[in-house]
């Protein structure tokens, strides 16, 4: 079975833990508002990919990953392929390279279950707590996203939780708290992400003939950065700002 591919990054520093060949498979069902790869979303495109090709990029790559790299699956969404996905992970494991799943937890299946059963560690991207904001951010529930990361704590799977911080759209207190309340007793949870907010992705709207709805929301200030990281340690003792 084939993988629709988006793009590949080499030596990536910011989808897990050291280096990493971060592989970006195209298509999601979320519709996140900041959404930086613009590019994925849609189902249609991605180049059709034979998985023995990527292993053998990551088996190449192998003397660079150290002790902690490996490979990371984002998009996209990841498990949107989690069928072709699998045994692709299982070949990773058995050349000896680790692998990361970047997703937003907003798929669940039989395939799904067993690539985080597999998986090595998830990196889970929860856009918003709060369920009415959620929707208008992403265009889809929280609910499923929540689920999975009740699945992976009950199911002994560890996680990184991440988190964007958007000015006037997810770094309201109150919902920062809401999550913090929720998440805090998760021994799964080995690391707590607050993602800055950022443009990057802004001038590939432009270049789809999309608009980019939140062209007037400002980057985060450092007043703004340093009182959600407050929040967050009152809750979590692994909570970094990248």
């Amino acid at each position: 079975m084939l993988l629709k591919v988006h793009s590949y990054e080499s030596m990536g520093t910011f989808d897990g833990p050291g280096l990493r060949l971060v592989v970006f498979l195209q298509g999601c069902p979320f519709r996140c508002l900041y959404c930086a790869n613009p590019d994925t979303i849609s189902f249609e495109g991605g180049t059709p990919t034979d998985p023995q090709e990527i292993l053998k990029m990551a088996v190449n790559q192998k003397p660079f990953f150290g002790k902690k790299g490996g490979v990371t699956f984002s998009g996209g969404e990841p498990s949107a392929q989690a069928e072709a996905l699998v045994p692709l992970v299982k070949a990773l494991h058995d050349n000896g390279i680790n692998v990361c799943i970047d997703t937003n937890g907003g798929v669940w299946n039989s395939h799904v279950e067993e690539l985080f059963s597999i998986a090595d560690l998830m990196l889970l991207d929860v856009k918003q707590f709060n369920p009415e904001k959620h929707v208008r951010l992403t265009g889809l529930p929280n609910t499923r996203t929540l689920s999975t990361a009740a699945w992976l704590e009950e199911h002994g799977r560890p996680f990184w939780l991440r988190y964007v911080l958007v000015p006037g759209i997810s770094d309201a207190e109150e919902d920062i708290r809401a999550l913090g309340e929720h998440f805090k007793g998760y021994g799964m949870i080995k690391r707590v992400e607050i993602l800055p907010y950022h443009t990057l992705g802004a001038g590939k709207y432009e270049s789809l003939g999309l608009e980019y709805s939140l062209k007037d929301v400002p980057l985060n200030t450092g007043e703004q950065l340093g009182r959600a990281k407050k929040l967050f340690d009152e809750y979590f003792s692994c909570a970094v700002l990248n």
